[in-house]
């Protein structure tokens, strides 16, 4: 019976249990309340914004090159001869200022070939005095004899009177004839040896030029048998010891100018464009002008540095453009030209701009006109984020100029003034909210960095 009585007592506690949760349901059920409904505020977005103004901008072309000597001797004998002469620092790196005697060839035969020509000279000229004295000689002689012709042709005539009346036999006519043609035949002579004088001088004038010519040669080998250094230079490569005979045409050292240093800068055609435009003027260009003496290339600024050296730099001029594209590349080749390279030079740490040095190059030149420049971060695809005038965002296309470092140049799509976001937003959605704070920090370093690495440098 316990065991029957003990199940009814469990089973009536469920049902009582079931019953009085049945009860509360129905009390709260009858008790709900409605849920109030509350408008959720739009939380606004804060980002930074700079306002787009034209700025100021500094157009810049940037290309890589090998440094070269502005002038290279390569010396070359034009002479043969024994080596008598070597400086002894004629080595490779060796620094030398200008007029020192390196080389010198033996100079005994063009000593002895320039006297012999001197002995030519000086016998011709004795000919060419002794003709002239002899020309005066027949001159004088000449006018004696025409005068014994005349008074031979007066006989002449006389005995032929006589001999025509017989008071003269025809043996003396005839030995007066004989004497008449003999001076005659003297004064053709005479005549004849003047008439030849100009030739013969001609052709000692001639002689005397040829051993002029000789002369000058003689001595001009004489000079090439020394090679004075003609600019303060430093020595490449150097070929020649001392007693070592040398032929005609033979190398003999090499060297550079110390004067000046040349930069062939391999620039993208783009921004040489760019460049070049801003220095080109406005007219036309007539036919047979010059276009290097139409391009104001002291309104570029060029500066140097050397890769793999962080502040080791050179300041130059751009002195020309070269002809044709690199075949390579397709690059311009600008030429930019550092004047007394040497002249600061502080190695290690500052060295002066040598032979293969393999330097940056970065041209600029003042924009003719204000540019409109943002941040390039801030172009989306080809698309600017604004803010309107309702604190809304804006997604507006524009079309990029170009892009210089960080800074994009906006030629169309955006107008002076309007606010552009510089936050990368992670969901960019147009129309929403958003809480514009403006960086005036950030602008200003736009308005820097526009003016070109140098200038914003130099700011203090």
């Amino acid at each position: 019976m316990r065991p029957l009585i003990r199940r009814l007592g469990r089973t009536l506690a469920v049902l009582i249990g079931i019953t009085v949760g049945a009860a509360l349901l129905v009390v709260f059920v009858a008790n709900r309340q409605a849920p109030e409904r509350q408008e959720a505020a739009a939380s606004a977005t804060p980002v930074r914004v700079i306002e787009a103004q034209p700025l100021d901008f500094r157009l810049e072309a940037r290309g890589h090159g090998v440094a070269r000597p502005a002038e290279t001797w390569q010396a070359t004998a034009n002479v043969a001869g024994r080596v008598v002469e070597r400086h002894p620092e004629l080595e490779s790196g060796t620094l030398l200022p200008e007029g020192t005697l390196l080389v010198a060839l033996d100079p005994s035969r063009y000593e002895l070939a320039i006297a012999e020509a001197e002995a030519e000279l000086a016998s011709l000229a004795g000919e060419l005095t002794q003709l002239e004295a002899e020309k005066e000689n027949t001159r004088r002689l000449l006018a004696l004899e025409k005068e014994a012709l005349a008074l031979a042709e007066q006989e002449l005539s006389r005995i032929e009177r006589l001999a025509a009346s017989g008071s003269v036999s025809t043996s003396r006519r005839d030995e007066q004839r004989r004497s008449t043609l003999g001076q005659r035949q003297a004064v053709a002579s005479l005549e004849n040896t003047l008439a030849l004088m100009p030739a013969r001088r001609e052709v000692l004038q001639a002689q005397r030029e040829r051993a002029a010519v000789r002369l000058a040669q003689a001595r001009r080998d004489l000079e090439d048998t020394r090679f004075v250094a003609p600019y303060d230079l430093r020595l490449a490569e150097v070929e020649v010891e001392l007693h070592q005979f040398v032929g005609n045409g033979q190398r003999l050292f090499q060297a550079e100018s110390l004067a000046a240093a040349e930069v062939e800068a391999h620039i993208p055609i783009a921004m040489m464009r760019r460049l070049l435009g801003a220095i080109l003027p406005d007219e036309p260009f007539g036919q047979g002008l010059d276009l290097d003496e139409r391009l104001d290339f002291s309104a570029v600024e060029a500066e140097l540095f050397l890769a793999g050296a962080e502040g080791v730099g050179w300041t130059g001029e751009l002195v020309r453009v070269a002809s044709g594209l690199d075949p390579t590349t397709r690059t311009v080749r600008a030429v930019v030209r550092v004047d007394h390279p040497y002249r600061d030079a502080h190695p290690p740490d500052h060295p002066p701009l040598q032979r293969d040095m393999y330097v940056r190059t970065r041209l600029s030149a003042p924009s003719p006109e204000p540019e409109l420049a943002i941040p390039a971060s801030a172009v989306h695809r080809g698309e600017v984020w604004l803010v309107d005038a309702e604190a809304r965002l804006e997604r507006r296309a524009v079309s990029v100029a170009f892009e210089q470092g960080n800074l994009a140049v906006i030629a169309a799509g955006l107008a002076p003034g309007e606010r552009v976001v510089v936050d990368d937003l992670p969901a960019a959605v147009a129309g929403m909210a958003l809480e514009p704070r403006r960086d005036e920090a950030l602008e200003a370093s736009i308005a820097e960095q526009a003016l070109g690495e140098r200038h914003r440098e130099a700011r203090p």
